[in-house]
């Protein structure tokens, strides 16, 4: 038997297929249409892209590998988390989905959180731009005419499954993302529904990420060559997946990933929330688990930002600031080129760079960038020790682990040993498959979920301890001190 993992993503679909031990035996990917920015600060992208995509992506494995897609009894989902996807009646797509990285709400967080004043008691979470509610909200206000039509809302993996199955169902992770749930409860909360005025009625029903929640459409398992009922999973938010992946699922347990975005994510066996803080306190795909995430919105986009203004690729960056590194710089980089997340809640935070002087080169400012990401990172790190969480383990996933120097500046920072695994795809779609093998066959998910593989231990550098401490100290002076003087 067989296992589907599909991970829905804003540049495209990702399906691996993984058999009854969790080893993988092939994966195929497509791509969507990239996001849009009608204005600044805005992200939209059109949910029949991500269904284009994650039909392209299985046709491929049907193609490549038909024997084993065949034999699929599970399917589970992983997506980017908070987009509002609005549907009309007959589920017909009202506008385009606004993404986790739009940040049009501002004024409506607020607006949210003196309408009610326990809202982030009951949600464990700042009312962010990012999360799905406010995003209702600026409809309400600003679209009127469509907020009228809306009969559900769904985060972009619940719409891909809608397509999958006909059903709306959503996991508890990725519903713990929109704002509208009591995350301690795991249920939907009519107080913080009412807010943005609406009701059950207009949320999708919610499963555990390892619990059942569909099945596979009929002409859709003709299509791929699937016998017999194909059960699709609950699944999870991006992040919640990702964990499963790496077998993060014990408290405790967490990953380090440098993507697009940062994220600093631990495992807890209890609801933790730090709201003054800017923590992401949410529901785990486990059953009785829940999680903490830091959250940076521009790790590798950071890296990625320098490559566009200096025509040099990111690895030749990276690889310069190596070459020439032996401490921390002279220049500082503060990473809030889209606002920030943990620990500010700012989107109009913007990214700047002090400290230049006539001799820094592209090497000295990659260098920076790299820094002010791993200082931000230890923003994250610092604000969950506040609400009291403590990481035992900790493993590093994302594109910006294949750099050695950028490992070395987390582990040295963070004040702990990171763990880099053995090559392989430790994803979400690799989370998304084992929650399908666990709807599927009822299996327990530590049975499911173990960590992988360790190819290297990263240690701290303790002779860099003191002068990376002093350069932290003078970087969490910036913030502060530039935001002053931009009022």
């Amino acid at each position: 038997m067989t296992y589907l993992g599909i991970d829905i993503g804003t540049s495209g679909v990702k399906a691996l297929l993984i058999d009854e031990h969790g080893r993988a035996l092939g994966e195929a990917s497509a791509p969507a249409v990239e996001p849009v920015r009608p204005h600044p600060g805005w992200s939209e992208q059109n949910p029949t892209d991500w269904w284009t995509a994650t039909l392209a992506a299985i046709d491929k494995l049907k193609a490549s590998h038909p024997t084993e897609l065949a034999s699929v009894r599970g399917i589970g989902l992983s997506g980017h988390m908070h987009g509002a996807t609005l549907l009309g009646k007959d589920d017909e797509v009202l506008r385009p989905c606004i993404l986790w990285n739009d940040g049009r709400s501002a004024a409506e967080c607020l607006e949210m959180e003196a309408a009610l004043p326990t809202l982030r008691d009951l949600a464990g979470n700042i009312a962010m731009p990012g999360f799905t509610a406010p995003k209702i909200a600026w409809v309400r206000k600003h679209e009127p005419a469509i907020y009228d039509r809306i009969a559900k809302v769904l985060l972009p993996k619940a719409y891909v499954r809608l397509l999958l199955t006909g059903e709306h169902v959503e996991d508890m992770s990725d519903a713990a993302g929109t704002l509208w749930l009591d995350v301690k409860k795991r249920d939907w909360s009519d107080d913080l529904l009412a807010v943005t005025g609406l009701t059950r009625d207009h949320m999708p029903r919610l499963v555990e990420g390892s619990a059942p929640s569909a099945q596979l459409k009929r002409d859709l398992a003709q299509r791929w060559g699937m016998d017999g009922a194909v059960i699709v999973a609950g699944g999870a938010g991006d992040n919640a997946a990702a964990a499963c992946g790496i077998g993060a699922i014990r408290p405790g347990e967490g990953f380090v990933s440098l993507g697009t975005s940062g994220v600093l994510f631990v495992s807890n066996e209890k609801f933790s929330p730090n709201t003054a803080g800017a923590v992401h306190a949410f529901c785990h795909a486990i059953p009785d688990t829940w999680h903490q995430m830091g959250v940076i919105l521009s790790a590798t986009d950071s890296l990625n930002w320098l490559s566009r203004i200096t025509g040099k690729k990111q690895a030749e960056l990276s690889g310069e600031a190596e070459a020439q590194f032996t401490g921390p710089g002279e220049a500082i980089f503060l990473p809030y080129l889209s606002g920030e997340r943990t620990p500010h809640n700012n989107a109009g935070a913007r990214g700047s760079f002090t400290g230049l002087s006539q001799s820094t080169d592209t090497a000295q400012m990659a260098q920076a960038v790299m820094e002010g990401v791993t200082f931000a990172m230890r923003d994250c790190q610092r604000v969950l020790a506040d609400a009291g969480t403590k990481i035992d383990r900790l493993l590093a996933v994302g594109g910006g682990s294949k750099s050695a120097l950028w490992l070395k500046m987390l582990a040295t920072n963070l004040d702990m040993e990171i763990a880099l695994p053995e090559d392989g795809d430790f994803g979400g779609a690799l989370g998304a498959a084992r929650l399908g093998l666990c709807a599927a066959e009822g299996a327990k998910p530590a049975d499911v979920m173990a960590m992988p593989p360790i190819r290297t231990t990263i240690a701290p550098d303790k002779s860099l301890s003191a002068a990376y401490s002093d350069q932290y100290a003078r970087y969490r002076a910036l913030y502060p001190a530039i935001e002053e003087a931009r009022k």
